[in-house]
């Protein structure tokens, strides 16, 4: 008789899950001192100014193909703005995590359903019921609120009732503000990092950065108190 399969625990998972992040983090941390000479902020973006206009293709795919490995967009973002500067960096950080939260919105609502229900099967319930009474306004919300992590969100709500547009547009336009404020502190560190411009510049720079983080971090709060208002007005 076969032996049946049984879900590894929650804490165990956990812990797992937490040794490879430190493994992974260690192994990175020893690669970047191992080869610091050539891992320079000036000789990476060097390298990508090489590429051309392969350079920013190149990272937009990157960005695009991320969340079905359910890689991050925060080191992503960083890189960005280290890279190809604040403005453009802005762009293409913008343009791949669209690319890639639309194309786990149709993995999920084509051969993914199982695997996202099985992840989620808690609080999916809760966003197919707000998709249905929200829309796209649903979408904003969750998009500025992190209820669930961004890679398994953008699967969640590819098997709510929401329609591919109004999903890609709420999620460029309001994926807009964290991702800005990433990009440029990614810049900011690496000019930083660098020693371009004066002391000055680099301290106005850094505290910006430190400051759009916090105005981030207090966001949340904001949109849910402002949600909660909105509720209980009349009509």
């Amino acid at each position: 008789m076969a032996r049946q399969w049984r879900p590894m625990p929650r804490r165990r998972r956990t812990i797992l899950q937490r040794g490879i992040f430190l493994a992974v983090l260690v192994a990175g941390i020893v690669a970047a001192f191992a080869f610091r000479r050539y891992l320079t902020v000036p000789q990476i973006q060097d390298f990508v100014g090489h590429l051309g206009h392969w350079g920013p293709i190149v990272f937009v795919l990157a960005y695009a193909v991320g969340p079905a490995f359910l890689i991050p967009g925060l080191p992503l973002d960083l890189a960005a703005g280290l890279l190809f500067g604040p403005i453009w960096g802005t762009v293409y950080s913008l343009v791949g995590a669209t690319l890639g939260a639309t194309v786990a919105f149709l993995t999920a609502r084509t051969v993914g359903r199982d695997w996202t229900e099985q992840k989620l099967s808690g609080p999916l319930k809760r966003l197919k019921d707000g998709v249905d009474r929200g829309g796209w306004e649903f979408v904003a919300f969750v998009r500025l609120v992190p209820v669930i992590p961004y890679n398994l969100l953008n699967y969640a709500l590819g098997l709510t009732r929401i329609r591919l547009v109004p999903y890609v547009l709420a999620t460029f336009v309001f994926m807009l503000p964290a991702t800005t404020v990433y990009v440029y502190t990614g810049w900011a560190g690496g000019e930083a990092l660098v020693g371009e411009g004066t002391m000055n510049e680099t301290l106005a720079r850094v505290a910006l950065a430190l400051s759009a983080l916090g105005a981030l971090a207090v966001l949340p709060r904001l949109v849910v108190r402002l949600a909660r208002r909105r509720r209980k007005l009349p009509g």
